[in-house]
């Protein structure tokens, strides 16, 4: 089972989302749409993995913000995950959307305040088996620098691409070497 974690404003229907159900459909994936608060955020992930850990093996797939949780819990939970563009310093980043964020679901705003960038602050680790993460960067990510991921995860397994943008170019064409990652 596959657990795909969105980023900040997204949802479990974003384009990546659709795309890793759909290839990843015999190995199951869930795909929630989580809270914007990000300890709702990830107590429901947490809960997820708990329950779902004793039926079955989790993986975890994350982008920006959703990388972010996926190396928290990665680490925690001891799992395989795949890291696209991650928001390693999510704190640092998010504080530039404060007062207020946008769903990009249906274009909806909601307050984005300190309080919830310090909630970030508690999800902040340094991960000890770095083997168990696939790092997948394109230069070109025009909201985050990559070499932040590069420097915070200098032994993760490693796609890099020139270009690109923070949504990731092309994610279709890595699908196949994703699935060997996690099977590996």
């Amino acid at each position: 089972m596959i657990l795909f974690i969105h980023g900040f404003g997204s949802s479990g229907e974003a384009f990546k989302a659709k795309l890793v159900k759909e290839y990843f459909k015999k190995e199951g994936v869930l795909a929630p749409s989580l809270s914007y608060v990000p300890d709702l955020a990830i107590k429901t992930l947490k809960e997820m993995i708990e329950v779902l850990g004793k039926r079955e093996k989790i993986k975890l797939m994350g982008s920006s913000l959703g990388g972010y949780y996926t190396l928290y819990l990665a680490e925690i939970f001891n799992l395989k995950a795949v890291l696209i563009n991650p928001a390693v310093n999510a704190n640092k980043t998010l504080k530039k959307a404060i007062p207020q964020g946008i769903t990009y679901f249906d274009e909806s705003h909601f307050e984005w305040n300190e309080n919830h960038v310090k909630m970030l602050d508690k999800y902040e680790i340094s991960p000890s088996n770095q083997s168990n993460l696939l790092l997948m960067l394109q230069k070109g990510d025009e909201v985050l620098d990559y070499k932040e991921a590069l420097d915070k995860l200098p032994l993760a397994e490693l796609i890099i691409e020139e270009g690109g943008n923070h949504h990731f170019d092309g994610f279709a064409k890595y699908l196949e070497d994703i699935e060997k990652f996690l099977n590996s």
